[in-house]
């Protein structure tokens, strides 16, 4: 399995699109070697803005700079690109539609080292809360490089949450990423589980161990959160005995809140795998803080069992 480090093809793609489109421009908060605007200040030092740790102003700034006609990306660790500069990207991006791209950088608990402070669990909450703000969280690296070319062709305020480490492809190249838009990454007829971000690659984890056991799972990518086809997210969940969704998020805000909204009147089972309303902390590894928080694929298959019986 093919594995690739998402902000390191943030990094790269933004630079490739940067070639062929001189409009972009990129911001940071004096985390550039994190989020790997290095790469862009690199190859365009004239298009490229250290703003120092100064959220709000960075955001402030790239609103007039594209108010001017630029493309502007602007970068810090998710924890603080969607938190610190709210009242900013609310007043000075939503409410006018403005386009500015905010990059939420090792997002969840994928800066498993800084502990709380720094990990991003609340981020799509907020973010969808705001009118006007698109929302989204890609799978794995294909994705992400698939998702900044739709950032530059889309026309208003965008925010991704972006993973620190490497992570597996699970999806497919030759697929067209749409925003706003599911997809089916495996099909199943017992139970649907619905997720985002690399909690894509721990269902399809959980899948394999529940065919063992002679449980079928479908499993959905839902990478964009904000706009949301509530359609295809009821097509999906047709045919199954419950829905299951998964989340390197809070429990609340974020998948959970959405799709169990979606299928509101319906009589269908529904359980979540998800940080339970608390924060993160430091430990040696990634994968030692989802085991902890129960983000992992045998939570997965313990919460299909729970709703199979």
């Amino acid at each position: 399995m093919n594995m690739q480090n998402c902000r390191l093809v943030y990094g790269k793609t933004l630079v490739e699109l940067g070639m062929e489109n001189e409009r972009i421009v990129a911001l940071d908060a004096d985390l550039c070697k994190s989020t790997m605007t290095c790469l862009f200040e690199e190859a365009f030092p004239d298009r490229y803005f250290e703003i120092g740790i100064a959220e709000a102003n960075m955001v402030s700034v790239a609103a007039g700079l594209a108010l001017c006609g630029k493309i502007p990306f602007v970068n810090s660790f998710a924890v603080f690109s969607a938190g610190r500069p709210y009242d900013q990207i609310r007043v000075s991006l939503c409410i006018g539609k403005v386009n500015v791209k905010v990059i939420g950088s090792s997002c969840g608990l994928s800066d498993f080292g800084d502990g709380a402070t720094h990990q991003g669990i609340e981020d799509i909450a907020i973010m969808r809360a705001l009118p006007n703000m698109t929302v989204l969280s890609p799978a794995d690296g294909i994705e992400t490089k698939k998702m900044v070319k739709a950032m530059v062709e889309y026309d208003g305020p965008v925010y991704i949450r972006i993973l620190r480490n490497e992570v597996p492809d699970v999806t497919n190249e030759k697929q067209e990423f749409k925003i706003g838009k599911p997809s089916l990454i495996k099909e199943g007829k017992d139970i649907v589980i619905f997720a985002h971000g690399y909690m894509v690659y721990k269902a399809i984890k959980a899948s394999e161990a529940l065919e063992k056991q002679g449980i079928s799972a479908r499993i959905v990518n839902v990478s964009t959160l904000k706009p949301i086809n509530e359609e295809a997210i009821k097509k999906y969940a047709s045919g199954v005995k419950g829905i299951v969704t998964v989340e390197e998020h809070s429990i609340i805000g974020g998948l959970a809140s959405i799709v169990a909204y979606i299928m509101r009147g319906q009589a269908i089972p529904m359980e979540a795998v998800a940080v339970q309303d608390c924060f993160g902390q430091s430990a040696l590894d990634w994968e030692q803080l989802l085991d902890h928080y129960g983000l992992n694929d045998a939570a997965i298959v313990k919460a299909v069992k729970k709703i199979l019986g």
